[in-house]
């Protein structure tokens, strides 16, 4: 059984690349949700597919915004789920499956979604998500990885963890393309465990920098370079003034310097204990608040 979807365009594609941001899910520093709007937003691309809302979302949980003007309803939006395409920079073809993440019939979701991949030549599929870890912002973003196979699993030099934990729709995906014999690979940025409730740009552009490096692509990261060193700056600033806090990121500091990139870890876990960062967290959050919405 496949998810009802209405079906906009039928393009010629040139073994285009799938990028997978559904919201809903862990999403550390809005890592996967600044990489996809930076996305959508420096590359031109139109409707492909939209799927029907009605049967995966509820609308209960993902409420439809109304419009009012003057008191009268002019009008609702409604939660979407979309693929798109487009192209990169380099004319290369990309298709990009974005918005909510279903409630319901994941496994015909995931189907479907495969059968319109494999419609339109798709070479491979790449998830991007972040979660937080105890690892410090002073360093370069470190990105683990799933996948299907060992081989692919393999390729690229992420961190690789073996645990058990609660999954997404995007690993449905993952799993449904391997049995399609699709790549498909999530790539999943770390986040410092003590900004993950705030926006880390950081993540937003190791997320996109290695999709492109995983997919021979050429992406735009818009204005997250900035974005991201003046989130480093606002840190800093914040953490020089406190003894304990600059403590517990040296910490953090030492014990991923340990580690060589792209080492796996045996039981799954980001490198060494994670330290209480609530005191942090709250005077990061007091901190932004102070800067005002044009910060």
């Amino acid at each position: 059984m496949s998810a009802p979807y209405q079906l906009h365009a039928d393009p010629e594609l040139e073994a285009p690349v799938l990028l997978m941001a559904l919201d809903g899910w862990i999403d550390a520093g809005f890592g996967s949700t600044h990489a996809v709007a930076t996305l959508l937003s420096s590359i031109d691309t139109y409707p492909i597919a939209t799927f029907d809302s009605d049967e995966l979302l509820d609308h209960r949980a993902r409420r439809p915004i109304m419009t009012l003007v003057d008191g009268v309803n002019t009008g609702l939006t409604w939660p979407a789920i979309e693929l798109r395409g487009g192209t990169d920079l380099a004319g290369n073809d990309v298709l990009l499956l974005v918005g909510a993440e279903p409630d319901h019939a994941w496994r015909s979701f995931s189907s479907t979604v495969i059968d319109l991949a494999t419609r339109f030549g798709t070479r491979i599929i790449i998830g991007l998500g972040a979660y937080p870890a105890a690892v410090p912002h002073t360093r370069a973003t470190l990105l683990s990885c799933t996948a299907a196979t060992e081989e692919l699993a393999g390729r690229w030099n992420f961190l690789r963890g073996t645990l058990e934990v609660p999954a997404g729709v995007h690993a449905a995906i993952e799993r449904a393309a391997a049995d399609a014999g699709l790549p498909a690979i999530g790539v999943w940025a770390q986040v410092p465990h003590y900004t993950a409730g705030m926006a880390y740009p950081a993540a937003s552009l190791a997320l996109i920098e290695s999709a492109a490096a995983v997919g021979g692509l050429s992406l735009p990261t818009g204005n997250l370079p900035e974005e991201a060193r003046e989130a480093r700056e606002r840190l800093d600033e914040i953490i020089a003034g406190n003894e304990e806090h600059a403590r517990m990121v040296a910490a953090l500091e030492s014990e991923t310097d340990a580690h060589a990139p792209g080492e796996q870890f045996g039981d799954g876990a980001s490198p060494g204990p994670l330290p209480t960062g609530a005191e942090l967290v709250a005077e990061l959050e007091q901190f932004l608040r102070e800067q005002g919405p044009d910060s």
